[in-house]
Order: C-alpha cells, then structure tokens, then sequence
C-alpha cells in the first residue's frame, strides 16, 4: 500500500506515521519540514506547502497513492482544493474531522456516528462540519473515494489536557491552586495518540471505510476533578481545586469561551462499535493514569523547560481568590 500523509508529524500522527511503517505501508510525508518531532525511518519526505496548490502540483507530479491524508485541513476551500489535486489519484482520501462537531451538547449519551453534528458555539467546529459536507457532496456526486475521522481530546506526552498547559502544571507543583470549570463532574475522554494509530491505520485501504465517518476514541471515561488529580498525582503533588461556573470563564476568557462551552463543558462519552466492527485490533492499552506519568515525566526532564503564561498564571489567581482560596 502506497499512502501519502500531508503533515505526518503532528501529535496525532505522529503516531500513525510509523505504525504505518510497521506495518509495511510505503509511506510519504508532504510538509514543510519545520516540525520538532522527528520523522520515522523509512518514510519518503517531499517538503512543500500544500496550502501552495501550484508548488504541491510540482513536488506531487503525476504519483497516485492507495491513501492521502490531509492532517492540516480546516475550511472548506482547502477541501475542495484536494478534491482536485487528488481526484484520480487516490483510492482513498481521509479527513481528519473533529468530534467537536457533534451536537453540543449531545442530547443523548452516548455519541455515535449518527449523532447530528451541530456545534453553535465554537467556529472550528462550524468549519469543520462545513468541510465534511463538500466531502459527502463530492462522493455523492462523483463517487470521490473519502473517509471522515473525527478524533475527540487525542494527546502525547507533550500535550497537557488543561487549556492552559503547562501553567496550570507549573501551579500545581509550586502548590497553588487551579480553577476547575463548572463542578468537575463532568465526563471527558482522553485517548493516547498510540491508541488511536491502531484505529486509524486500520482504516487505511479499507474499502468499507469508503464514504463513511468513524470516531476514534479510549473507552475510558473520566470527570474533569479526576483528570486534574491523576496529573497532581502524577507529579507528586495534591491538585487544589477551585470551581467557576464555565460562562464565567468564558467571559473572563473570551479566547477560551468557544472550546470551553463548545466542547469540553459538557459530559462527553462516544460509542466506538463502529471503529472496532471493522478494525477488530483496536483496543486502547494507555489509561490516562499512565499517559499523565508520560507527560510529567516529558515536562521534568533535564533540559526541557515548560512556559508559563504570566496573562493565565494571573487570570487563575485572580478567579481562585474569587472563588475559593486566596
């Protein structure tokens, strides 16, 4: 199988790039090679930006791939774009969608593929819904071979499920207080970018996967209050919580509003029958307990220095002597 990522080095794919490899697929990175994660031996790399429809033209040529994957798109004009960069050229062309773009907040748990997509608070979500319709249209219209991909909260060792990161890492080694949104009960999943590549590269070249959409998610559900202990816990220390209502923090954040209200403030659990009926290999091996030891481990290592948002770090001490401790 010849495939052609377009990205392949972010924290997702990261992680598919080389179980790909592994598993014998003929891979090739387009991207501009400017990625700090390495590129996995035995991949082909043709550094251009596809976002240059005429310098990707030159660097692509005439080649045809079993599967492309664009990891990077997120408006439907970039989508039209690869349905005519690649019309012909591919027996099958994946999306990297987005879970945000279920109804929000779903009005039954828990989410399947069948649940209306319909997110009116957050933009990204709006245009990724909007990209999957150009998809649905083309292969309506023209039999134009697409899968759809929608990853929930996927993460590696450098990414730390706070909006804020590192700050809020940072506070909770130095023994400060961390704000919580709502009460911390709501439910959330988190998937190790290791786990999803199972899912993921056995959609490759698989023709039941054409013209159908999967989410790819851990089956491990937890609240926010226990997302925010296991990280604590993970570094040594106790995790001192402080609630604020989520349409406080939007308003005291309006950057942080979209995501918070669109996504991560409502309990959000997805049914994954539909990844395991047709990738039976599929199970996901990485509790949240172990990723978080990954990501502390990454963040305290000798030579790696994590950034403090001094803005946050005083938005999170101004909220937390609002709401519960000074």
């Amino acid at each position: 199988m010849k495939a052609l990522f377009i990205g392949g080095t972010g924290i997702i794919s990261s992680a598919c790039s080389p179980l790909a490899v592994n598993q014998g697929i003929e891979l090739t990175l387009l991207n501009r090679g400017k990625s700090a994660r390495p590129t996995p031996p035995g991949v082909e790399v043709i550094h251009g930006d596809i976002n240059n429809p005429e310098e990707a033209k030159k660097v692509l040529g005439d080649r045809k791939w079993d599967v492309v994957v664009n990891w990077i798109n997120f408006v439907p004009s970039q989508i039209e774009r690869d349905i005519e960069l690649f019309r012909g050229k591919t027996n099958q062309y994946i999306f990297i969608s987005s879970a945000s773009a279920y109804q929000t907040p779903p009005a039954s748990l828990p989410v399947r593929e069948s649940t209306p997509l319909d997110n009116p608070y957050w933009e990204y979500s709006r245009n990724k819904i909007a990209c999957e319709e150009v998809l649905l249209r083309a292969y309506r219209d023209e039999k134009f071979p697409m899968t759809i991909v929608r990853p929930s909260h996927t993460y590696d060792k450098t990414l730390l499920p706070f909006d804020y990161g590192y700050t809020i890492l940072d506070r909770m080694i130095k023994g400060k207080p961390v704000v919580v949104h709502g009460d911390g009960t709501s439910l959330w999943t988190l998937t190790h970018h290791t786990d999803f590549a199972k899912g993921f590269v056995g959609l490759m070249g698989h023709s039941a996967a054409i013209g159908e959409a999967f989410h790819i998610t851990s089956d491990e559900w937890l609240t926010w209050n226990q997302i925010y202990d296991i990280v604590a816990q993970a570094a040594g220390v106790e995790a001192k919580k402080v609630h604020v209502p989520s349409d406080i923090l939007a308003v005291r954040d309006p950057n942080r509003g979209p995501g918070l209200l669109g996504d991560k403030s409502n309990s959000f659990i997805l049914d994954n029958s539909k990844i395991k009926s047709l990738v039976p290999a599929f199970v996901c091996t990485t509790p949240f307990s172990r990723g978080a030891q990954e990501i502390v481990a990454h963040y305290t290592a000798p030579g790696v220095k994590g950034v403090v948002d001094p803005q946050k770090d005083a938005l999170e001490d101004s909220l937390c002597a609002e709401f519960g401790i000074n």
